[in-house]
């Protein structure tokens, strides 16, 4: 399990300079919105990409533990 998380730790810090890519919108439109965030493609794949890590991730972490109980 440490490893998981280290292992994405290090992804992230390691993709930090191409996710945060500069772009238009922010403090658009009457200042900040939350809508942004769930309308800017980049912001879209961002929160698309952590939400399937993270299905992957309990998906499997829950298969083995299920593995360990029935042995």
């Amino acid at each position: 399990m440490k490893k998981y998380v280290a292992a994405i730790v290090v992804f992230f810090i390691v993709c930090m300079p191409f996710i945060s890519i500069a772009h238009p919108g922010h403090g658009e439109h009457g200042g900040y919105t939350i809508t942004h965030y769930f309308t800017e493609p980049m912001h879209a794949i961002a929160i698309a990409l952590v939400l399937f890590v993270a299905i992957v991730f309990i998906r499997n972490h829950r298969r083995k533990r299920q593995s360990n109980e029935n042995n």
